[in-house]
């Protein structure tokens, strides 16, 4: 029992002991029973020293004023950023935003007054620009510094309070209301903006820095568009509408398209130097409009023809993409340019005296309208059907006779005395001729006018190449089908089995009593397949008329129930002779 009550009593005196040693830490045990700490943190912070956030905001105050003014701080930025830290942690969080907007606000104040002591005339809107440029710069740098001392602040109790701009927002919201948002200010600002704007597209040099500068500014502050903007884009809209009429009445198409081309470049590129991205469409669609779409028709009557005329590819090329960027400008330049090729085209066509080249005329204008709308157009699907279109109006205003002419194209083409071209361009140059086919209407005129020139070069044997002959006939097959080739076809058909005829008549005369020496080639044709002729009376030879009587035996004998049509007009002779040497007298 008395060994029990010493070691209560020293228990307790361990216990008396420890919490005599500290507050936050008490021990506590059971006879048997594992032990437990428990910690327990201070119940109230440590009090501040009185005048503690007084002071410490007289430092920060002077701190901020020191940098407002480009002056030396007298403090370590590390001391003022703690003390901001610890004035956060008790609670002044809220005073301390409001005294520091408050402190900044009164140096924006100020700063309006500078100007307001600074007139200056137009002429010296530059020096103002400079100004509040400056004290733009100023102000961004002056945040920048207030704000790495301030940043516990801006980064809890700011951060917490969403209704609340961050410090940096709170600065560029007290510029913009007591500083850009000055009546005085922002005019001039605006108005000195533009002049220098004005002064770099009269072609002057001009500090794009500072327009820069300044449009960043205004974008910054959220007032570009409410301020600048609109006022820039009316000033544009004025400048090329003068510009506009003024340069349609002074400069040819080309220059003048060169001219738009120039300034859209230009426009875009102040975009990227120094205005606002959101500007870019609407400034460049107040170009377009000025410079393109008020005259679009004006444009087309006074520069196609001639551009087209004198095959100004890369002025076409450039007028094409400038059309294409206005709304129904392609349209505009489709209906042009097909009233274009009519015009120039039945020109051709219509007058009599150019009959002789009508077709070779046809090709070269068809080959510079295709170059055309390949390079210039860019094969647009629209132009290429604009094109068929008119060929087809203007080829077919004079009635059959540009079929007869083509057919006699295609004649002199094939003609054996044609040395002009090769295969290969005798067969692209059947190629474009198949192209002007396909627009006339009066495809049975060309047949029988191709039919009677066909018979003549295959009868007299006056055809430059079969291969070309039976190419000519495949084209013709593919685009009118076989019924439109069926004759022709038996026209060929007809010299191939003639050949057989021949070879067997030959054979034939060899076992003849009396041969004779005339060599006679006869042609059996079909008479449905070649062109009608009227018979005519031709007094032959009597070796002639034999011959002819030998082969029709000949043939009949082969060919019963057949009859037989003699067309001497048709045939040809080769005469022979031998002229004995004489000497001279």
């Amino acid at each position: 029992m008395e060994e029990d009550t010493q070691r209560k009593a020293s228990f307790s005196t361990l216990v008396k002991h420890t919490n005599g040693l500290t507050k936050s830490s008490a021990l506590a045990t059971k006879p048997s029973a594992s032990k437990k700490l428990i910690i327990k943190n201070f119940k109230d912070k440590p009090k501040l020293p009185d005048n503690y956030t007084q002071d410490t905001w007289q430092k920060l105050q002077e701190a901020v004023n020191a940098i407002e003014s480009s002056t030396s701080i007298k403090y370590n930025l590390e001391e003022l950023y703690q003390a901001v830290e610890n004035l956060c942690s008790y609670k002044v969080s809220h005073t301390l935003y409001k005294q520091l907007r408050q402190v900044c606000e009164e140096h924006m104040k100020s700063q309006i007054y500078l100007f307001r002591e600074y007139p200056l005339p137009l002429y010296c809107i530059f020096l103002f620009l400079k100004k509040v440029n400056l004290c733009w710069k100023d102000h961004c740098r002056q945040m920048i510094m207030i704000r790495s001392i301030f940043l516990f602040l801006d980064r809890t109790y700011v951060l917490q309070n969403s209704m609340l701009p961050s410090i940096w927002d709170m600065g560029l919201e007290l510029f913009r209301c007591h500083v850009i948002s000055d009546k005085l200010v922002q005019t001039k600002t605006i108005d000195g903006i533009l002049l220098l704007i004005d002064k770099e597209r009269s072609g002057e040099a001009v500090d794009r820095s500072l327009l820069r500068s300044l449009l960043s500014m205004l974008s910054d502050l959220q007032v570009y568009k409410d301020c600048f903007e609109g006022r820039f884009l009316e000033a544009t809209n004025c400048l090329y509408a003068a510009e506009g009429q003024r340069l349609m009445q002074e400069r040819e198409i080309p220059e003048y398209l060169h001219y738009v081309n120039r300034c859209l470049e230009e426009e875009t590129d102040r975009v990227i130097t120094y205005l606002d991205h959101g500007t870019h469409k609407p400034l460049i669609a107040c170009v377009e409009k000025q410079l393109l779409g008020e005259h679009l028709v004006a444009i087309l009557q006074k520069g196609l023809k001639n551009m087209l005329d004198e095959n100004r590819v890369a002025d076409l090329t450039l007028m094409y993409q400038l059309f294409s960027r206005v709304r129904g400008g392609q349209s505009i330049l489709l209906q042009h340019g097909g009233e274009y090729i009519k015009s120039f085209g039945s020109s051709i066509v219509v007058n009599p005296e150019k009959d002789k080249d009508m077709v070779q005329e046809l090709l070269d204008f068809k080959d510079k309208v295709d170059h055309i709308i390949e390079v210039c157009f860019q094969k647009n699907e629209k132009f290429v059907n604009v094109m068929k279109e008119s060929f087809e109006t203007f080829i077919n205003r004079r009635a059959n006779k540009p079929a007869e002419l083509i057919a006699k194209y295609v004649d002199s083409k094939l003609r054996s005395g044609n040395k002009e071209a090769t295969d290969e361009e005798l067969e692209r140059c059947l190629d474009k001729i198949m192209i002007i086919f396909r627009f006339i209407h009066g495809k049975d005129v060309f047949e029988a006018f191709y039919k009677k020139d066909l018979a003549k070069r295959l009868l007299v044997g006056k055809s430059a190449s079969v291969d070309s002959e039976k190419s000519m006939l495949s084209k013709l097959k593919h685009e009118c089908g076989a019924a439109f080739t069926s004759k022709l076809e038996g026209m060929f058909k007809d010299m191939e089995l003639s050949k057989d005829v021949m070879i067997q008549f030959k054979q034939y005369m060899q076992n003849h009593s009396n041969p004779g020496n005339i060599d006679l080639t006869v042609n059996i044709l079909t008479m449905g397949y070649w062109p009608t002729y009227t018979p005519m009376d031709v007094h032959l030879p009597t070796e002639m008329v034999k011959l002819q009587e030998i082969f029709k035996t000949f043939y009949l004998g082969k060919h019963s129930g057949r009859r037989l049509q003699w067309q001497s007009t048709l045939g040809h002779a080769v005469l022979k002779a031998e002229f004995k040497q004489v000497s001279d007298c």
